[in-house]
């Protein structure tokens, strides 16, 4: 059995469709599986629709947070139920096309690949900016990690056995493609067109991709800090070559007041202080949220469905 997993945050107008649309899809192909989909405390009338989805149809089963967690805690908690032989991960608006499922079974089951990940072979409308954006991103985590995630995304297929890997690893703040690509395994990549949303728009906005790279990164290499020390040990050098020069100055009587410079000094010094305190801020606030032990997320609410044979007897 394949557990599909899908993390849902205000899809209330193409959720059930798209549900509709995956379980035509795994029915045509006679894939077993069992539907798993998170409500990451959506505000819209997404649980209504999910709900309706599992009276409506077999083997699904809903989980709703109590607030806002965040997707990559969706993803956690679908990981964590999920009970099939693999699990296939991908998003509720379906830019991730679930036609490509059938095949990442297929090299699971018939070549034996324990993880099938989906790259992106383009990225739909995705403006000029966001598309330097994203290469810059990939190219700076792959020079801190060693971890190449160049056009990765979150639709994958994972063997039981990498996602029991998967959940030894304990930390709170997670980056699933991350922790996925670090795990290893046997891999295979297919690419994919990334589809266009048919209600809505993207939930991710530039702040938020920003706090995306800075955790991810931070999360994984400890290079900003290893940049920190460079950049004291560069300091050290100039103002070595610096007393040098002011020493010649002085004593050739070359000397003159230098405002400016002392001006230009104290505020770039002071500025690498800052940039450099802020950095340690960010791996010690990480410390702390792991060291507090809270839940990843919370369950405030779940339902499967009912099979439909049981309840035509009952009526």
């Amino acid at each position: 059995m394949i557990s599909i997993i899908l993390p849902v945050y205000n899809e209330e107008k193409q959720i059930y469709v798209n549900v509709q649309r995956i379980r035509s899809i795994l029915l045509g192909a006679k894939i077993k599986h069992q539907l798993i989909i998170i409500d990451d405390g959506s505000t819209d009338g997404s649980w209504s629709e999910l709900q309706r989805l599992a009276e409506d149809f077999n083997n699904v089963l809903l989980l709703k947070f109590s607030r806002n967690f965040g997707k990559e805690a969706a993803l956690c908690a679908g990981l964590e139920t999920a009970t099939g032989d693999a699990c296939v991960i991908l998003d509720a608006d379906l830019q991730h096309p679930p036609e490509y499922i059938p095949e990442m079974i297929r090299l699971w089951r018939d070549e034996g690949y324990e993880v099938v990940e989906g790259i992106k072979a383009t990225r739909g409308r995705e403006t000029m900016w966001g598309k330097i954006a994203a290469l810059t991103y990939y190219r700076l985590f792959n020079k801190a990690t060693g971890i190449n995630l160049t056009n990765a995304s979150d639709f994958k297929l994972l063997d039981q056995k990498v996602v029991e890997t998967w959940k030894t690893l304990k930390e709170k703040d997670t980056f699933f493609r991350g922790m996925s690509a670090w795990l290893g395994y046997k891999r295979i990549q297919i690419p994919f067109p990334v589809q266009e949303r048919r209600e809505g728009k993207s939930k991710w906005s530039l702040p938020s991709l920003f706090k995306l790279a800075i955790d991810s990164i931070t999360s994984f290499s400890a290079m900003p800090l290893q940049i920190i020390t460079g950049l004291g040990i560069g300091l050290l050098l100039f103002d070595v070559v610096l007393v040098g020069q002011t020493l010649y100055m002085k004593f050739s009587g070359q000397a003159f007041t230098g405002f400016t410079t002392v001006i230009i000094l104290i505020l770039g010094i002071g500025s690498c202080v800052m940039i450099s305190l802020g950095i340690i801020g960010i791996y010690i606030s990480k410390i702390y949220d792991e060291v507090k032990g809270r839940p990843r997320y919370i369950i405030s609410e779940q339902k499967k469905s009912v099979l439909k044979t049981i309840r035509r007897k009952i009526q």
